[in-house]
């Protein structure tokens, strides 16, 4: 029988299973020779996990349906660079299901029914279930979302879902519904920094053979310009490693003009689930209750360039136009919710303009909360009625 491609990563019932394992090891073992620091350096335990404390600290919940592998599905969503495929590969590492890795970048509807229909037979044949991740699930259409549903339900796949679209808006209510959210922060500061110095130390797979010289004030260059993103932190680092020219005592010196030309260009600082997000966004709602189109649009710009989602800035305009413009300016609506359709149809960077638009308009649009106050009241009287 032909082996399909698709199965490569798949449970395959008419191969010997120990000639697979040996050949996966080989092959991995050459993989990571060849992969960017950022992959080599990626944790295969929870005790070399940095950050993401709250969720997967010792003693929360994840973590010991982690190491007791009792695990249901689950959806990470988080910002990149926050380790969603790195508790991935760790959870991997912990579970007697077998592990299957998915993208839905590059997957439609045929290959989702394959894996699931193989899924099942790996489970009438051995009783083990198959843990699928699938990463960047935003990504799959409804149709596709709704083939993983009767696996869930009947138990043969374990699903872990990785995002940075708000699941909410992007994965289906009813494969919600059967899964638990994960929210990852952006790393801090000093997590990156510890990663970083992790790299630097590592004779096996980080950079510890190139006896680098670089400074504390150095490093936290690099892990302030990645913007709580250790993939982007690593790669700089590898580049201004690879990068550098000035040597003395047989050790290689990383200047700071060297990492300057490795970020290539400074992204701001800005923390897509912390506190500067809502700072950001507080001052942008705040200049446009003000009537300042000047300053919303500078928040607007603030945003939009540090990588903030424009979906939740177009959600935001949307609320903004009924709660604090409503009935003084009907058409305040008519123009958020133009914007989100712009920004559907045309995506970025053009889309821009059109949120631009909108900032400007709801900015200049004459302000009344009447709407929000009325339909207070009317709930107000709904929930009392039903006491």
């Amino acid at each position: 029988m032909k082996k399909d491609k698709l199965f490569e990563t798949t449970p395959n019932l008419f191969f010997d299973t120990q000639d697979i394992e040996s050949d996966s090891i080989q092959d991995k073992t050459k993989q990571q020779t060849l992969a960017p620091l950022a992959e080599r350096m990626r944790p295969l335990s929870l005790d070399d996990f940095v950050g993401q404390e709250k969720v997967i600290g010792k003693g929360t919940i994840l973590r010991q349906l982690i190491e007791k592998d009792q695990l249901r599905s689950l959806i990470f969503w988080g910002p990149p660079g926050s380790g969603k495929t790195t508790l991935a590969e760790i959870i991997a590492n912990n579970t007697k299901a077998l592990f299957v890795k998915f993208s839905a970048v590059i997957a439609g509807i045929k290959e989702v029914r394959a894996v699931m229909a193989d899924a099942e037979k790996y489970y009438q044949a051995t009783k083990r279930r198959t843990l699928l991740f699938i990463d960047e699930i935003h990504r799959f259409n409804r149709a596709q979302q709704d083939a993983f549903l009767p696996y869930v339900e009947n138990g043969t796949i374990i699903l872990i879902g990785a995002t940075t679209e708000n699941p909410s808006f992007e994965v289906n209510s009813a494969l919600l519904s059967r899964s638990k959210i994960i929210v990852l922060e952006s790393l801090t500061t000093n997590n990156i920094i510890a990663i970083l110095k992790r790299a630097l130390t590592d004779g096996k797979q980080g950079l510890a053979s190139m006896n680098l010289e670089i400074s504390d004030e150095q490093l936290q260059l690099i892990a302030i310009y990645s913007s709580g993103d250790a993939r982007t932190a690593l790669n700089t680092l590898e580049i201004a490693a690879l990068s550098q020219s000035d040597t003395t005592n047989n050790s290689h010196i990383i200047t700071t003009e060297i990492i300057k030309n490795a970020l290539q260009r400074a992204t701001l600082r800005y923390d897509k689930t912390g506190e500067e997000h809502f700072n950001l966004i507080s001052a942008f709602i705040k200049s446009i209750r003000n009537s300042d189109a000047n300053a919303a649009l500078y928040w607007l710009a603030r945003m939009l360039e540090a990588g903030e989602d424009p979906k939740y800035v177009a959600r935001r305009l949307v609320h903004h136009a009924s709660e604090d413009i409503g009935l003084a300016d009907p058409l305040a609506l008519n123009q958020a919710a133009a914007a989100i359709q712009a920004l559907e149809f045309i995506g970025l960077p053009e889309a821009k303009l059109a949120l631009a638009q909108a900032t400007i308009y709801l900015s200049l649009a004459p302000k009344s909360n009447s709407v929000l106050i009325a339909y207070l009241a009317a709930a107000k009287d709904a929930l009392e009625s039903e006491q």
